[in-house]
């Protein structure tokens, strides 16, 4: 505390030996801080006494206040480092946990062989998954129907070889025994051409296999296209009915035709399934029957049916039929038949059609149907 007049020092209690700056004129208290060697806040104020005026200084040592705010930035940045290096091992062992089951997913599909395409992707998560873990289960499971269907295409794979094997074996075993059993011993004219023309009947049948192979395998290719053009349906249903007419009264079987419209695809393949569908309708139909084809338009579905009196189709056999190879009865294969690639073929031209194709059996006979969506851009 300093008290002075005219600037004379009157009473002064300075312990810390604070040297005091000169200080302006302060008709009311005013607060400032100095840092002459040592920090301190000073608050004045001048007093009048009559004439006289008297200036009264108090200063406030803040040695304590810099020791506190140190202690302060001290605790402060301890709290800081401990908090850092806490979300540092506690992220570090969250992202640990979290990203287990993408660890355990990665050593499962890592595991995924020619062998082992069954194996499961997806992880069991516990506790209760979280959204992110939600999110993998639904990724595993995503992963797991993809085998899933790479499993059974490569058994479906697997098995169209061994058919394929089994289908081109055949034929030529029977032109090997031909052959050899009329090599035994000289033979004459008659007999030498009896057997070309036998072997003439397998050279085509093989002919038509692997005419039906490679259009099923072009089929498949990205780039195949379809040439779309208007079809009337009624002349192209004529056009086959009169080109299956011999083969249709060779059985007894009356062929009815109830088709109108028209559908937009391309020709030659409406063509080649519809003779397909007609041509499996007359060999497998009852003898004196009858083979309606109809065809009907709705809600944008262009529809073809074939359907053949008798007997059905056992139900187990349903959704085989268009499978490559597939026969329902492999003892009534016939020598002119398409080597059970028929409705095969039949499926792939729906497909590069976008439609689809479907079999319906009951006491009434068998029903093939094909289905063409049409819109404005067909």
């Amino acid at each position: 505390m300093d008290a002075r007049r005219h600037g004379q020092l009157l009473i002064a209690v300075n312990p810390g030996g604070l040297a005091l700056p000169s200080l302006p004129p302060a008709p009311s208290i005013r607060l400032t801080d100095v840092a002459t060697g040592q920090a301190a806040r000073l608050a004045w104020v001048d007093v009048w006494q009559g004439n006289r005026r008297f200036t009264v200084v108090a200063a406030k040592m803040l040695v304590e206040r810099e020791r506190m705010l140190a202690s302060y930035r001290m605790t402060l940045g301890a709290a800081l480092a401990g908090g850092a290096l806490l979300s540092f091992v506690l992220g570090w062992l969250i992202s640990q946990r979290a990203l287990r089951p993408v660890r355990l997913m990665a050593q499962q599909a890592a595991a995924v062989d020619v062998r082992r395409l069954q194996q499961n992707v997806a992880v069991k998560l516990t506790p209760a998954p979280l959204k992110e873990t939600q999110e993998l289960q639904q990724l595993g499971a995503a992963l797991d129907q993809m085998l899933t269907r790479l499993a059974d295409g490569f058994v479906q794979l697997s098995r169209f070889s061994e058919d394929l094997a089994h289908e081109m074996r055949t034929p030529l075993h029977n032109l090997m025994g031909h052959t050899e059993h009329a090599l035994r011993k000289r033979r004459s004219v008659d007999d030498y051409e009896q057997l070309l023309a036998s072997n003439l009947e397998e050279y085509e049948r093989l002919a038509r296999m692997i005419d039906s192979m490679l259009f099923l395998a072009r089929s498949e290719q990205p780039a195949s296209g379809v040439t779309l053009e208007t079809i009337d349906l009624a002349e192209l249903c004529t056009q086959l009915v009169d080109y299956f007419e011999g083969v249709a009264e060779e059985r007894g079987i009356s062929v009815v035709v109830h088709a109108a419209g028209e559908l937009v695809a391309d020709r030659a393949l409406v063509r080649r399934a519809l003779a397909n569908l007609l041509a499996n309708a007359l060999r497998y139909g009852a003898a004196e029957g009858t083979v309606t084809i109809y065809t009907s338009a709705d809600s944008g579905m262009v529809s073809i049916a074939v359907h053949n009196t008798g007997a059905p189709i056992p139900v187990v056999h349903l959704p085989h039929v268009f499978e490559r190879f597939y026969r329902c009865d492999p003892a009534r294969s016939q020598g002119g038949d398409s080597g059970g690639l028929g409705l095969a073929i039949v499926a792939s031209i729906m497909h590069l059609h976008g439609g689809e194709a479907r079999v319906e059996s009951d006491d009434t006979g068998n029903r093939f149907t094909l289905l063409f969506p049409q819109s404005d851009g067909m």
